[in-house]
Formats: structure tokens, C-alpha cells, sequence
């Protein structure tokens, strides 16, 4: 991951925006290039600043920030694309992903959530807030998982605590929840979860939450509208 993170705002409401400048200012790792109200002046902002993470809103004057997330994935400089939106239904957060974005977050969400979610798109990997994931696990699970076979021979090459692990990543815990639940640094809990993924040969954390899901050890009825 970068040591430094050049992160560009889309979002056309003034007072949130003031809100996520006072995040990324505090974090030493993190540097605000530039912000935009509107989805056109924001594509121009990308394509001129180049930066390595973009926020966007869904709800945006101009163009809807799905469609925003196409063209900035669609553009010749590779960026990462963490969607911060107050729309917490299921269609709008598949579709975001569908459409590119490397994150969701809860515009509600404290601002660690976001600290981490910066953080864990800039490794390349998928983010889901904790505070709606499960509501997305029935969706994600309609799609199939990409080269990776569910069988109980692989999930069974796990040790035990491996196991337990998987498990709580895939019901949406952190890696500190996770590691104060099991008296264990977050950083062992990271080692476990590249472990996981490389056994089960599953490249994202949606992976995981489907495979999971198909193995019956995350209950999804649980988590229905």
C-alpha cells in the first residue's frame, strides 16, 4: 500500500464534505487534492489531479455517482473508487460495486469506518462497511465466485482458529473487533485472512462472504429486509 494516499471529494453537499476534509487532514498518510459539487466538475478534477482514491456520492446534481464510477474506471489513469452514500438498499450497493467502486460506506458510519475503508481499497481489496454489509450477503451470493470451487476439502484445510476467523470477517466484524473478541492483535487477524483467502483461493472479501454463504456458515436469512 502507498505511504501517501492523494485522495479527491465528490459530493455536492458543502457541510459533508467539510466533514470528510477533517478526516483525511488528520491522517498524515492521507492528502485532500481537491473537491467538486457535481459530478462533471469531478471527472474533469480526476483526469487533471490524477489521484490514487476518489469519495463519491451517489446523489450527485448532474450525474447519478454510479454512472460517475463508470466513467472514472472507464478513464486512462487507474484510481480507486470508495463510495460514501446515505443509500443503504442493496440494489444501489451492487450496482456501485457492479459499476467499479472498491468501497461502500454509510454516510452515517463513524469516521474510523471511512480511515479503514481508505485504507483497505488502497491494498486492492473490496470494503463493506460493517454497518450494512449483511444487508448486501443475499445479493452478493447471487452472483458466482470466480475461480474459486466451494468445497468442505478446502474450507477444511483451515486450522480451527482459521476458521473462526473466516467466519466473523464474513458476518462483517473488523479486524479489531475480530481481534478483541478473540484476545489477538488485528495484525494476526490480517495474517489469518491473507491465510484464508489464499487456501480457499478467494482474491476479495466479497469471495469470502459468498463462499461462506454457500457453506451454509453465515446465516443469511438472518439478514433479509
Amino acid at each position: 500500500m502507498k505511504d501517501h494516499i492523494r485522495i479527491l471529494i465528490i459530493d455536492d453537499h458543502p457541510l459533508f464534505r467539510e466533514g470528510l476534509k477533517s478526516i483525511i487532514e488528520r491522517n498524515k498518510r492521507f492528502e485532500l487534492v481537491g473537491e467538486a459539487g457535481s459530478g462533471k466538475e469531478g471527472l474533469r478534477m480526476a483526469r487533471e489531479l490524477k489521484p490514487d482514491l476518489v469519495l463519491v456520492d451517489i446523489s450527485l446534481p448532474d450525474i447519478n455517482g454510479i454512472q460517475l464510477t463508470r466513467d472514472l474506471t472507464a478513464a486512462s489513469h487507474p484510481v480507486r473508487i470508495l463510495i460514501v452514500s446515505m443509500h443503504a438498499k442493496i440494489d444501489y450497493i451492487a450496482e456501485a460495486f457492479q459499476a467499479g467502486a472498491i468501497g461502500y460506506i454509510a454516510k452515517d458510519s463513524a469516521s474510523d469506518r471511512l480511515i479503514q475503508g481508505i485504507e483497505t481499497a488502497m491494498r486492492g481489496d473490496y470494503y463493506l462497511d460493517s454497518a450494512i454489509s449483511h444487508q448486501v450477503v443475499e445479493k452478493l451470493i447471487q452472483f458466482p465466485v470466480k475461480e474459486a470451487k466451494i468445497t468442505d476439502t478446502e474450507y477444511g484445510s483451515l486450522t480451527p482458529r482459521e476458521q473462526e476467523v473466516m467466519r466473523l470477517l464474513a458476518e462483517g466484524s473488523t479486524p479489531k473487533d475480530i481481534g478483541d473478541r478473540l484476545c489477538i492483535s488485528p495484525k494476526t487477524v490480517e495474517n489469518h485472512r491473507a491465510n484464508i483467502m489464499k487456501k480457499l483461493n478467494v482474491h476479495s472479501t466479497m469471495e469470502l462472504v459468498r463462499y461462506a454463504a454457500r457453506l451454509g456458515l453465515i446465516d443469511v436469512d438472518l439478514w433479509k429486509e
